[in-house]
Order: structure tokens, then C-alpha cells, then sequence
């Protein structure tokens, strides 16, 4: 069954919470996992494309669209809409909803966002999984 994961952030910017996505990815790539990053908008996926490799100085994150044809050969994949990507073992669902395909995942992370907005949104995916018997893990930051 899926193990799901919810960050919770302190109060901060967009930008922060970005940088922190950028840090969970590249931790689990180190460790060789295979992870998706499944966006709300296009634009996020694009800042995060851009942020993965300039997140710090010595960023260095071999990526690409789910939908690419370099996807086959990284281990890191950027996504959004309903489109799943073609095999990963971790998601980090930056969506507000929680993704129809999640359950494909070994692992899905979430996080609580950079505002109360996100918070409420995040409230709501807990107990959507909470319902559903998921394993949940509180992870605070």
C-alpha cells in the first residue's frame, strides 16, 4: 500500500517552498530513487524545471517533462494535469487535489504549502487518504 508522507512547512514564500521540493528530490535521488513531481500548472512545472538545476550552487539534477523523450533516462520527472508519468516509485504531489494514479507510487510525499490557502487544500488531501486507510507520517520542518 502507498505510504504517504505530509511535510509541514513554517510560514515562508513560494520560493521557499519550492527550494525545499528541490531538496526532498534531490535527497531521494541520491539515494537512486526514481521520483515524480506532478505540478498544478504548467508555469509551476517550468520554475521548477529552471529550480532544480539553480536551487544551489552546486545543483546538478539530470530531469525532464514526463511527457519527453529524455524522460526514459532520468530519474527525476516533472508533470502536471492528469497526465501520469510512465514509472516512479516516489510522487510529490504539488497539485491541489490529490492525483487520480497516486496509488502507483510506493510513496507520495505532500506538503502543507507556503499559505493558509495551501494549508486548508493540504487539510483536505490528509483526510481523503486519512478515509481511505492510507499509512500517514507527519513529517514537521
Amino acid at each position: 500500500m502507498t505510504r504517504i508522507d505530509f511535510h509541514v512547512l513554517p510560514d515562508g514564500s513560494q520560493r521557499q517552498h519550492d527550494i525545499y521540493i528541490c531538496q526532498l528530490v534531490e535527497r531521494a535521488w541520491r539515494e537512486g530513487r526514481h521520483v515524480h513531481l506532478h505540478c498544478e500548472t504548467e508555469s509551476l512545472q517550468q520554475t521548477l524545471d529552471e529550480l532544480l538545476w539553480t536551487f544551489h550552487d552546486a545543483s546538478f539534477l539530470p530531469h525532464a517533462a514526463a511527457d519527453s523523450p529524455e524522460a526514459a533516462q532520468v530519474r527525476v520527472t516533472l508533470g502536471h494535469g492528469q497526465q501520469a508519468p510512465q514509472s516512479a516509485e516516489l510522487l510529490v504531489n504539488l497539485q491541489r487535489d490529490v492525483p487520480p494514479f497516486f496509488s502507483q507510487f510506493e510513496q507520495v510525499v505532500e506538503t502543507t504549502g507556503p499559505d493558509e490557502a495551501a494549508r486548508a487544500q493540504a487539510r483536505n488531501r490528509y483526510r481523503f487518504y486519512k478515509d481511505r486507510g492510507y499509512p500517514l507520517e507527519t513529517i514537521k520542518v
